[in-house]
């Protein structure tokens, strides 16, 4: 899969978590053409704040693959920039490569992992590869939306932040 095929697959999970009143938060993981990994952020609905979409669908992913090797490079693919948070995830998970769609100024983590040191310690532990502003304009006009019918709340003012940035 195309790095614009798997955030377009973001994109379509963070429509399923804004149908059920999330914010429009989706990722996957993918391995070898296979999506083994989808999740929308779920902060309302189980009303807890480490239930991000890139951490739940890296935990689908983990309790799929368990320990065994991995015969493909693992890619993630968010609709909105990983916070440090799930980028420190994605450095334990392994993944290569991460994908998104739009930055998030406030809280993303990509320039904070830029130049993340290698250790001869943990040689599996790197940084990935990071490429965001992959279907931008998509992803903003889905915050729009969500801002448009969300009711007033701390998470809309901080998705508003995200449709005013410009283009």
């Amino acid at each position: 899969m195309t790095p614009d095929e798997l955030v377009q697959a973001a994109i379509a999970v963070a429509e399923d978590g804004m149908a059920q009143g999330e914010l429009p938060i989706g990722a996957v993981v993918e391995m070898g053409g296979v999506l083994i990994g989808r999740a929308f952020t779920r902060d309302r609905g189980r009303g807890r704040r480490l239930v991000h979409a890139d951490l739940l669908a890296m935990t689908e992913a983990d309790e799929l693959l368990g320990w065994r090797g991995r015969p493909h490079p693992v890619r993630l693919a968010v609709n909105l920039e990983p916070c440090l948070m799930c980028l420190g995830a994605a450095m334990a998970f392994q993944v290569t490569d991460v994908y998104f769609g739009l930055e998030s100024p406030a809280d993303g983590g990509a320039r904070l992992v830029e130049g993340w040191p290698q250790s001869q310690d943990l040689p599996w532990y790197a940084a990935p590869a990071v490429t965001g502003g992959i279907r931008r304009a998509e992803v903003q006009d889905q915050f729009r939306r969500y801002c448009d019918r969300a009711p007033e709340s701390s998470f809309r003012t901080w998705a508003r932040t995200l449709v005013d940035l410009p283009a």
